[in-house]
């Protein structure tokens, strides 16, 4: 075993280890952040009304909101990336912070556009679920580890405490893990910091791209425009 397998065990298992704690609290209150906003950090539902009286059109809104969180994706994973080898240890949780809090409220924003109510534990958690992606979504689906996907969360009349915990839980696995790999995949390319930092903005806007497009199918039109 050389030591770059070894060393992606060894982080993947710690990873493991940290995110049940990451979910009790962290995560929770990204989602929240994301949602209601944060000192120069507008919430989601101040996004979705600016863009919506912009556009007039919920599906263009929807797609300046996808456009918007792609660009601050990228820029945030250059800034975080930057520093090489050496602030590795400092940029992980910066970028593990600003890449949820970027892709939560891009999704809380299309879901609120198309008139879910961002009140409701079950929608906040199916737009966080968002952020795992499709392919993630349908795994756990099929392992038992996942009631039903984002969007039949969101319509539900209420969701137990055990699914919201369980689900904040998930993605505060996922994102630790997700995120740490992909670090240890980029370690090479972080030998030229801004080398590191262009790969990081490309990694972090796709990402967000396939996050967004997943939360435009996952919350299909609801209600009017003007009860947005």
């Amino acid at each position: 075993m050389n030591r770059m397998t070894l060393r992606r065990k060894v982080v993947g298992a710690a990873a493991q280890r940290v995110a049940p704690s990451v979910a009790s609290g962290a995560v929770r209150q990204l989602a929240d952040r994301a949602v209601d906003g944060v000192s120069r950090f507008p919430g989601a539902r101040e996004v979705a009304r600016r863009h919506l009286a912009r556009t007039g059109d919920v599906d263009q809104a929807v797609n300046q909101v996808l456009e918007q969180h792609v660009r601050l994706a990228g820029a945030q994973g250059f800034v975080t990336n930057l520093g090489g080898l050496v602030t590795l240890p400092l940029a992980l949780p910066a970028n593990l912070t600003g890449l949820g809090l970027i892709q939560m409220r891009m999704a809380a924003a299309i879901a609120h556009l198309r008139g879910y109510e961002l009140d409701r534990p079950n929608v906040r958690v199916a737009c966080l679920l968002t952020l795992l992606g499709d392919e993630d979504v349908e795994q756990l689906i099929g392992e038992g580890k996942l009631a039903a996907r984002p969007g039949s969360i969101a319509v539900m009349p209420a969701a137990s405490p055990q699914l919201l915990s369980n689900a904040y839980s998930l993605v505060g696995t996922a994102l630790v893990t997700q995120l740490t790999g992909k670090r240890l995949t980029l370690t090479v390319t972080r030998r030229v910091p801004l080398l590191g930092g262009g790969v990081g903005a490309v990694a972090d806007g796709v990402s967000t791209y396939q996050v967004g497009r997943y939360a435009d199918r996952q919350f299909p039109r609801r209600t009017t425009v003007e009860q947005v």
